[in-house]
């Protein structure tokens, strides 16, 4: 009998459930669904203005922060994703780590969380279509104010985002290959997209790499420390997602050897174009301190570098990394969905636990996450703030619900750690799994301690972010209090429904001793 929780037999290729959902998602198409919910080109164009804006120049050093921090993470669901590849996957590795009721817990935040990420996703399509065109500027007319932080932009960015959502709604329910195929595309696009910004930029350089060491275009006051942790934010918010591959793991093929792989492969790839199209950017701005830097963002670099022709070519790639990116983090939230509902742990379950026999999809769940994220974005029609309150509050519940799966992975390393954590398993092909071997505590450890510090980062009550007026403290607050509404909602639903006695997870013992 194993030793440990995290042990698995190199048979072991069924996770418990039988197979609804249709597997048609190749390595491309696995690694496609972690880059695209990343997403730089989307989320690196939705918010480097906010980051310069915050922390100036020298904010790029968030980046690597970030993405160092994040990998350690990936690193550790890397290991997870080979053992259990099922849907769901924060969901079912935190109830398997830990219990069912802590992977409740873990999946109510994290579904929030990824509706939430879809309307945020959507809207950003407000930075990049009426750059290529002023007529998709529909509030006010072209001449109306573009800007997400508007009045008209952030009403605009609605229309638009719930628009995309339809799209995006409609491309999810017809089937999962259709799904993977548009995924596909769409980060091919975003990937020549990004290389092709990157090499352009820096041929047409204002300055030198230098800029980075400077706080130029930095205008607040106080300690730097402050505002850097601030502008923390942009990285925070583009360098998650990459667990999406899990969640699609019962539609990939060779999934234990698959996804593991591309879990890293999102994270790295992701860290190493986002932090060069980032420098880029600041080496090639026509100006660092005339404030267009802060409010265009690089559509403004872009179309004043190259041109309207070129420049809104490039953007176009944008448009298509955006519909990608929601279309990603749609699938990702609708899986986390019905992986909780076929264990009769959501409202509604007998519902949102079907999948069609037709596509293979949970369709019901689907929509129900695509109507969600335009309700989200429908109540905040006339709210400024839409866009940075938003980004910070999902981005905190997403890092909660990671760490949800990461602090009971190292309960369980700590009290095993004098046996093997991951005793050699095997993948599809016979070759041994992922593991860290002895770097598993250690890594682990680091890892959980920079969640602990995002997460406070994250839901800091900053007026910049949550209430741009600097004078309605619930606004303020409004992050850490729709937490703990969410948790205690969640809670409410759990006890009164008794689910701890409902969720059955019958595949996994309810103890310490081994998985079957």
């Amino acid at each position: 009998m194993p030793s440990s929780p995290l042990e698995i037999s190199a048979e072991q290729s069924s996770v418990g459930y039988k197979q609804e959902l249709h597997r048609g998602v190749g390595p491309f198409a696995s690694f496609a669904a972690g880059f695209s919910f990343v997403s730089i080109l989307t989320t690196v164009f939705q918010l480097f203005g906010l980051g310069f804006w915050l922390g100036g120049a020298s904010f790029f050093w968030a980046w690597p922060f970030v993405l160092g921090g994040q990998l350690l993470v990936a690193l550790c669901f890397a290991e997870l994703a080979g053992r259990w590849p099922v849907t769901g996957a924060i969901f079912q590795w935190s109830s398997r780590l830990a219990n069912p009721t802590w992977g409740w817990a873990t999946g109510w935040i994290m579904v929030v969380g990824q509706i939430l990420t879809v309307a945020v996703a959507a809207i950003a399509i407000q930075a990049v279509l009426p750059a290529i065109w002023s007529g998709f500027q529909i509030v006010g007319g072209p001449d109306a104010d573009p800007s997400i932080l508007s009045a008209t932009g952030a009403q605009n960015a609605v229309v638009l985002g719930i628009a995309m959502l339809a799209i995006t709604t409609v491309v999810n329910v017809v089937g999962i290959r259709q799904m993977a195929a548009c995924t596909s595309v769409g980060v091919a696009v975003e990937i020549v997209g990004v290389v092709a910004l990157i090499l352009v930029l820096f041929l047409l350089p204002e300055r030198g790499p230098s800029v980075v060491l400077h706080h130029t275009g930095w205008e607040g006051s106080g300690s730097y420390v402050f505002a850097w942790l601030g502008s923390s934010l942009m990285a925070s918010y583009v360098l998650v997602g990459f667990d999406s591959a899990g969640e699609l793991a019962e539609e990939t093929h060779a999934p234990r050897r698959t996804t593991p792989k591309t879990i890293i492969r999102a994270v790295t790839i992701s860290g190493l174009g986002g932090g060069l199209l980032i420098l880029a950017a600041l080496i090639s701005a026509p100006s660092l301190t005339d404030g267009n830097l802060a409010t265009g963002g690089l559509a403004w670099v872009i179309t004043e570098r190259l041109g309207d022709v070129f420049g809104r070519l490039l953007l176009c790639t944008v448009a298509v990394a955006v519909f990608a990116c929601t279309l990603a983090v749609q699938t990702s939230g609708a899986r986390m969905m019905y992986s909780m509902s076929r264990e009769n742990a959501f409202p509604f379950h007998r519902y949102l636990g079907r999948v069609s026999p037709r596509t293979g999809t949970p369709v019901i769940a689907s929509i129900v996450v695509g109507a969600g994220a335009a309700t989200a974005l429908a109540v905040n029609i006339n709210s400024t703030t839409i866009f940075t309150a938003l980004s910070s509050l999902c981005i905190a519940m997403l890092y909660i619900a990671y760490l949800g799966v990461t602090l009971a992975l190292l309960v369980v390393r700590i009290r095993h750690r004098n046996t093997d954590h991951f005793p050699a398993g095997v993948d599809e092909d016979g070759k041994p799994l992922f593991t860290l071997g002895r770097w598993g505590i250690p890594v682990n450890v680091v890892a959980v301690a920079f969640q602990m510090l995002m997460v406070v980062n994250l839901l800091w009550p900053r007026p910049e972010i949550y209430d741009l007026t600097g004078e309605t403290w619930w606004l303020r607050w409004s992050a850490t209090l729709f937490v703990a509404t969410t948790a205690a909602l969640g809670l409410a639903y759990f006890f009164i429904n008794r689910l701890h006695d409902r969720i059955e997870l019958i595949h996994v013992p309810h103890t310490h001793s081994q998985v079957s």
